[in-house]
């Protein structure tokens, strides 16, 4: 009799201990498939989650990114680990086969992936600077542009409303999507700075002008020729006739003021437009930028070519090159060669 009872209790122990190892497993399997199982499909993309998301909101980009095999999963493992007190604004990368302990500390932790900002192309005014930087991150074009009304803000970095886009130097910058427009003007004063070194500064002091006046003079040559080569000379003409007092007379910046960006030629009525940009009204360098320039151009100003040109003017090669002059003679006859070039062209 104590044999059979010895040898059922065994076997009841046995039955309890498999009962509990089965439980244990199954426990273990679940705890791995919630936190641990790969639960993103192949391929990477973004998702962007504004400032005050919840965690509703939350799954609801995830389920519309298509990325999560399954969301009541993500969902249990995001309230166990108190997601919803602590989602991080952000613009996330969400990669192969992550699990959902990796996807939710990617968030609470704010674990964002920066963006490339690249800094290029015809922007002349703030407006259309904010409209593009909009596209880019999360704050929207009006409060980009509220930031020109901070004058206190503005005064603290040395600018001023005509000078705001200055700062904005062409190149591509690594920024994370939720970025203000308050630290992004203090991030890319930080990278003017840092292009502004000793040397440049010393080559402007040199010519006599400021950082912002250089940038100034860079947006009109800029404008006038894409030639590289040509670029110092044209600087030189516009450094020529500051030094002697002789209004600058380019025409960009009349095409800037008349704010008409489809301008092909500017004509005499265009001339009389009154505005501190017109440099035939006005003598001297005009407020601001009239467009942010490259910096191959700034540096061009900086190189500027020394000679005694006054003016230049188009070839009537259409080349995009120009004619240099000394005398108001000579320039005159190279309009006229270009005038006479220009009528039969236009008669094709």
């Amino acid at each position: 009799m104590m044999k059979k009872k010895s040898s059922n209790s065994r076997k009841f122990l046995l039955i309890i201990f498999s009962f509990l190892a089965a439980s244990a497993l199954l426990l273990a399997f679940r705890y791995y498939t919630l936190f641990f199982a790969p639960n993103t499909t192949d391929g990477e993309s973004f998702v962007h989650i504004p400032r005050g998301t919840s965690l509703e909101g939350l799954i609801d980009s995830l389920e519309n990114s298509y990325r999560i095999r399954s969301i009541p999963n993500f969902e249990k493992v995001a309230k166990k680990e108190g997601l919803s007190e602590n989602i991080k604004p952000g613009r996330y990368l969400i990669k192969p086969d992550m699990n959902n302990r990796s996807l939710v500390r990617m968030i609470r932790f704010g674990w964002q992936e920066p963006l490339n900002l690249t800094i290029s192309g015809n922007i002349r005014t703030p407006q259309k600077l904010s409209s593009l930087l909009s596209k880019k991150f999360e704050f929207d074009s009006v409060s980009f542009i509220a930031m020109l009304d901070q004058k206190e803000f503005l005064d603290s970095l040395g600018l001023k409303r005509e000078t705001f886009i200055s700062v904005f130097l062409p190149n591509t910058y690594q920024v994370y999507w939720t970025v203000t427009p308050r630290e992004l003007i203090l991030r890319m004063k930080k990278e003017f700075d840092k292009f502004w070194n000793s040397d440049r500064i010393e080559k402007a002091r040199k010519i006599g002008l400021s950082a912002m006046e250089v940038i100034t003079l860079a947006s009109i040559v800029s404008q006038e020729s894409n030639v590289a080569s040509e670029q110092p000379v044209i600087a030189g003409v516009y450094l020529n006739r500051l030094r002697i007092g002789m209004p600058l007379q380019a025409d960009p910046t009349v095409k800037f003021a008349t704010g008409d960006d489809s301008l092909k030629r500017i004509l005499n009525k265009h001339l009389e437009t009154d505005s501190p940009y017109n440099t035939y009204l006005y003598k001297g360098l005009p407020p601001g930028p009239i467009v942010i320039p490259p910096l191959k151009t700034i540096d061009a100003v900086l190189n500027y070519q020394q000679h005694k040109y006054l003016y230049f003017c188009a070839k009537p090669t259409f080349d995009g090159t120009h004619n240099f002059a000394v005398t108001l003679s000579e320039h005159n006859r190279n309009a006229a060669a270009y005038q006479r070039s220009l009528k039969v062209y236009l008669k094709r």
